[in-house]
Parts: structure tokens; sequence; C-alpha cells
């Protein structure tokens, strides 16, 4: 179990942190403390990169764990190399509903913001 500084970490916006607490609710796992959020990285998208996120009770030797605003935020290393100082919104607005990743290291994103490059 590593831990990285706070100043090098994954952070979550207020209306998305509400919005995985609901989530976790509906799932009936609001009551469970071994359930995190999990983010990573995977190759696709038409960009080269997408994020995915998940729930998620089991950490692995090489995870990367965060807390912001009491939610537990797990990542693998490597994806990690990828979301560094990113943080998770949510938006419920007109031009689109649901998560997108606020990403300081992506050098370009797709429309539809679900892939990105670095």
């Amino acid at each position: 179990m590593s831990t990285i500084a706070t100043d090098n970490a994954i952070f979550i916006s207020d209306k998305a942190k509400g919005k995985v607490l609901d989530l976790m609710k509906d799932a009936g796992l609001e009551n469970d403390p071994n359930y995190f959020l999990r983010v990573g990285v995977v190759g696709g998208g038409c960009s080269g990169l997408s994020y995915k996120m998940d729930f998620d009770n089991e950490v692995k030797p090489m995870d990367q764990q965060f807390e912001d605003k009491g939610v537990k935020i797990v990542t693998d290393l490597k994806s990690f190399l990828y979301l560094v100082n990113t943080e998770l919104e949510f938006s419920d607005g007109l031009n689109g509903k649901g998560f997108y990743f606020n990403n300081p290291n992506a050098s370009r994103s797709c429309g539809c913001g679900e892939s990105f490059a670095v």
C-alpha cells in the first residue's frame, strides 16, 4: 500500500462527491468501509487513452491511495502517472450529464471528453 503526498494526488469536486455517494448508496455500498472509488486509464478511445471508474474493495500491492473530501480514491501506479493532480468532476447541465476528468496532464481530448492524449 503506497500513498502519495497530497500535492500530487487525485481530487474530487463537491458535485462529483455527491454523485459518487449517491451511486454507492444505490449499489448498497454506502455502509461498507471496504469499498472505494477506483479510477484508471486504459488504451483506447479516439484520442488514444480512456478513463475508467468503478467501485472496488480490493487494494493491490502497487495501488496509490488518496482521500479527498472523505472519498477514498484508488488507482494503479501506471494510471496515476497520467492522472496526477486530476480532479474528478460531475456535470448535470444541458451540454451533457456525467462524470468527467479535469486532467492537467492531457495535451488534447476528444469532443466527447471520454478519451485523451498526453
